[in-house]
């Protein structure tokens, strides 16, 4: 689609567990419009290591400019000083990605999207929701009911009850800054023998999703989907989710699992297409 060179990249990793990189064709970059395309999915620390020697490289063989392509961007759920003393991390690991000439980053539903706007690169932020959405259309749930997580997620639920046009509505949510615990607030929902689709940005660890899931069970949801953008799934994550009474989870391809039914190579495209290179 885009119709750009690509650029090999050899990589090893040391005896010690260091990370080795090398750019095949080095001479590409000369003078280029660098696009260094890694998501940091766990193993979160390796994954950004790598794409900070990449861009620190790419600066170093001359590239024009250098656009950092995240579809889950690691850290960025800590984007506020909840406890006194707390490292601010997503402001840490995008402030060493413009260190090594990184001026423009491309990312899919970041936790908090106000917030990366305040950054000190340019972040393009996607939302990959309508994708999701229109997967379930084709697989004939056209008039489910969208349901998102957090009050602050009540876009989420709108950008798929555009797709689905079964109407939208949001479970309010609230974490344990200390125990990371969550609590789903039950709230009444017009769901009695219909078809949900649950949508959130990251299921992790699950607690958050389980919970809604449980609680549209139990007022009557025929079918309940979990549907996520970055599908972490840690452990035992997936299994317990459809032991709760999720149908199916689906998820995107920013992460690789499993459950990644959805692609947003398009998405991605798309915006590298729109963008002016910077001046």
């Amino acid at each position: 689609m885009l119709k750009a060179k690509v650029v090999a990249v050899e990589f090893k990793r040391f005896p010690d567990g260091e990370s080795y990189i090398r750019f095949e064709d080095a001479t590409l970059i000369k003078n280029e419009d660098t696009v260094i395309v890694q998501t940091t999915s766990p193993p979160q620390n390796e994954n950004l290591i790598q794409l900070l020697l990449m861009a620190d490289n790419a600066q170093d063989m001359g590239a024009k400019s250098i656009t950092a392509v995240v579809p889950y961007l690691a850290y960025a759920r800590q984007d506020g000083r909840f406890r006194l003393g707390e490292a601010l991390s997503i402001k840490t690991i995008v402030t060493l990605l413009k260190t090594c000439g990184v001026s423009r980053v491309v990312t899919v539903n970041s936790h908090n999207p106000a917030f990366v706007k305040t950054l000190p690169v340019s972040v393009e932020d996607l939302s990959a929701f309508s994708l999701l959405a229109e997967h379930f259309k084709k697989k004939g749930f056209e008039g489910a009911f969208s349901l998102s997580l957090g009050k602050g997620g009540m876009s989420v639920a709108v950008e798929a009850g555009k797709v689905l046009k079964g109407g939208c509505d949001y479970i309010s949510t609230q974490r344990d800054r200390i125990t990371g615990s969550v609590t789903v607030e039950k709230k009444a929902l017009p769901v009695k023998n219909r078809d949900v689709v649950i949508f959130d940005d990251i299921i992790g660890s699950g607690g958050t999703m389980i919970g809604a899931v449980g609680w549209v069970k139990e007022q009557g949801a025929r079918r309940v989907y979990a549907a996520c953008v970055h599908p972490l799934l840690i452990g035992d994550t997936k299994d317990r989710l459809l032991k709760s009474g999720a149908e199916d989870i689906v998820g995107t391809d920013s992460v690789p699992s499993s459950v990644s039914e959805v692609s947003i190579a398009s998405l991605i495209a798309s915006a590298l297409k729109n963008l002016d290179a910077p001046r």
